[in-house]
């Protein structure tokens, strides 16, 4: 063949394959949704591959769908989806969509581990943010052999939890979630604050059961080292009227024990439940934390401050603080003012 008449078949040759070649492009790297927002698909067990064609058709433009799904039909995505969080960019084409699908290269949630004061309302928080339903994490947490693996019953298993955001993936199982907390807690309890916890001669778990009644009295994180401190005098106080020691006298666990958290007032006929939380007749601390304790609260004990008050009560002017006191005499005195002040203001 003559070079002019290789040209000329060369040539339209030429263009019809960067013809092809725009298409393809066009069809399979352009971006999947044509927005200039991030796209979130959810899957879950119950889905399939039609469900997934269900979610992925409204946010796709009409030519990455159909590309999409002959990519889909010429793999085994078909037969087989894979649950996750999968975030849909701009600049993701319908080939890198369908990768992402493919392979399971889902997207990582933050998850926010919450200081709550149930494992119920933990489970409700968790559910919120991940694939798992509340019921399989409440039976989790409240089942004895399933604490123990992580070296927790199910009275202090909510000492594991330190409260901040972690990234998960959307379908972690019930064990991946417990392992991963069980994880950031032994990374939290560094050598530091276990030799701190050490000197003041209580184990973690002690410092967490400290530190949730602590967070239970107040929000305001700068006078918290003061309550605790107040709370280990009366913990390692011994005498002759508190032969092992003072009982801990706190309201929160009286609210604990009776499973209401509106309660306002403590009144004594409320002080005869019959329960290990009731710090008005146990010494001691009661069996585990009353809440997931914050990490300021954690501190707050690691760092309390040593002072020689055995006695506080809320101040009569609301502001969420404190009055403290060495003697009963003056605690009396500052009760006095602040029973007046509910009962000026309706309080019951």
């Amino acid at each position: 063949m003559k070079k002019d008449q290789r040209k000329k078949y060369l040539i339209p040759a030429g263009i019809c394959i960067l013809l092809l070649i725009g298409l393809c492009y066009y069809y399979f790297f352009t971006s999947f949704t044509g927005q200039s927002k991030v796209n979130y698909v959810y899957i879950d067990n119950d889905d399939n591959y039609d469900s997934l064609i269900h979610k992925l058709e409204p946010i796709a433009s009409r030519h990455s769908f159909h590309a999409f799904c002959i990519l889909s039909h010429h793999s085994n995505l078909s037969k087989h989806v894979r649950t996750g969080r999968y975030a849909i960019t701009p600049s993701m084409g319908a080939f890198t969509t369908f990768r992402h699908f493919k392979n399971g290269l889902q997207d990582p949630v933050n998850v926010v581990v919450p200081s709550v004061r149930t494992m119920q309302d933990m489970a409700g928080a968790l559910s919120k943010k991940l694939m798992l339903d509340s019921t399989t994490i409440v039976n989790a947490l409240t089942d004895e052999a399933e604490c123990q693996k992580y070296g927790y019953d199910t009275t202090t298993i909510a000492a594991m939890f330190i409260p901040n955001t972690y990234d998960f993936y959307w379908d972690t199982t019930v064990d991946k979630l417990l392992a991963r907390m069980k994880k950031e807690n032994d990374n939290f309890w560094t050598d530091e604050r276990k030799h701190k916890a050490a000197n003041l001669h209580l184990s973690p778990v002690e410092v967490s059961t400290l530190a949730s009644i602590v967070d239970e009295e107040t929000a305001n994180d700068k006078e918290k080292p003061m309550i605790a401190g107040m709370y280990y005098n009366r913990l390692m106080l011994r005498d002759a009227k508190y032969p092992q020691g003072m009982p801990l006298q706190a309201d929160p666990t009286i609210k604990f024990a009776w499973k209401n958290f509106a309660l306002k007032r403590i009144y004594n006929n409320l002080l005869h439940i019959h329960s290990p939380y009731n710090t008005y007749v146990n010494p001691g601390l009661p069996p585990g934390p009353i809440r997931v304790p914050s990490i300021a609260g954690i501190d707050a004990v690691l760092n309390m401050v040593h002072h020689n008050y055995l006695y506080m009560c809320a101040k009569e002017d609301f502001s969420g603080t404190h009055n403290f006191a060495a003697t009963y005499e003056e605690h009396m005195a500052n009760a006095r003012r602040y029973a007046a002040a509910l009962n000026k203001r309706g309080i019951k």
